[in-house]
């Protein structure tokens, strides 16, 4: 059955390949967007495309009302850690009032629709070695305001649901990344590296930051086949963790790029690249949402590496 889908957040790295699947299921698509965070040049969506800023209570209602969709996928966020030290205020207005404007909005309109939570493994904060992989029940001890601002945003949810029959399904997204993906390690590691090969860093040292941090990684491509599940086999009012079922030393993903590129360079620990604070391990288990869905992992690592090679080749 088609639906008519809002995606807030269109514009940032996992909102392109989002709206890029259910078109391609058929489904009538509002995506919108905000200071886009991606390279736009090669998504081009069927359906209507609107500028919005989700701290706008007044147009983000208007848009509701105009629409009336079946679901929504509340991916708009400002989602960078790094950001949101230096700017917590913005980082608090976009992913908490933000999202207050949704669901209110849905409240106030009494519509009939589904939402997807687009929440945060960065809300969990610090977890020892032993606690991994990290399930649902562990608690919230973020390092950082937009871990904060996630946990809000996950709350928020929970209590529209609890007291006003607001139907979500909250996601808690652990390390994600693919091509057309910025600021994070894999990506970064590939365009510097796609750099050395293109003769833009003569010097060949790759800038590194901290090399003994662990993470779990997902393809994008695998997480918005979760998004798609978790709206249809998920409970609403409940909230999942959608985390890679590998963890990688970051020196590990540079010996895998090194075997896939066969380039020779220098690695330099940079302190620029170095947190005031960073989660050791991150790390979490999907168990409960693959129960609940079927959901599982298809692509492996080295052909999510290789992929964004070849994506920074094409951009630069």
């Amino acid at each position: 059955m088609n639906n008519r889908i809002w995606v807030t957040g269109y514009a940032g790295f996992m909102g392109v390949h989002l709206v890029e699947l259910l078109e391609k299921q058929g489904h009538d698509v509002l995506s919108t967007y905000f200071r886009p965070t991606t390279d736009l040049r090669f998504f081009q969506p069927k359906g209507r495309v609107v500028e919005c800023d989700v701290r706008d209570k007044t147009k983000v209602t208007a848009l509701l009302k105009e629409f009336q969709p079946e679901k929504i996928f509340h991916l708009a966020a400002q989602s960078y850690p790094t950001v949101s030290w230096d700017d917590p205020w913005y980082t608090m207005e976009t992913n908490v009032t933000g999202t207050i404007n949704i669901f209110e909005g849905v409240k106030q309109l009494g519509l009939d629709c589904k939402i997807l939570n687009a929440c945060s493994s960065a809300a969990y904060g610090y977890v020892t070695e032993a606690e991994v992989p990290v399930t649902e029940n562990h608690a919230f001890c973020p390092l950082h305001p937009y871990g904060v601002s996630k946990a809000a945003q996950e709350m928020l949810g929970y209590q529209y649901f609890k007291n006003f029959g607001v139907k979500s399904v909250a996601v808690r997204i652990f390390n994600t990344t693919g091509p057309g993906k910025v600021n994070d390690v894999c990506s970064d590691l590939t365009r510097r590296i796609t750099e050395i090969a293109k003769g833009l860093n003569p010097d060949k040292k790759l800038r590194v930051g901290n090399l003994e941090t662990r993470r779990a990684i997902t393809d994008v491509r695998d997480i918005i086949n979760a998004f798609d599940l978790a709206l249809d086999k998920a409970t609403p009012g409940e909230a999942y963790n959608l985390s890679g079922g590998k963890v990688y030393q970051i020196q590990e993903i540079i010996n895998i790029l090194r075997n896939l590129t066969h380039l020779d360079f220098e690695l330099y620990q940079d302190p620029e690249l170095m947190r005031p604070s960073d989660e050791p391990i991150i790390y979490g288990s999907s168990r409960k949402f693959q129960q609940e869905t079927g959901w599982r992992q298809s692509i492996p690592l080295e052909q999510t590496l290789s992929d964004m090679l070849h994506y920074w080749d094409k951009i630069l």
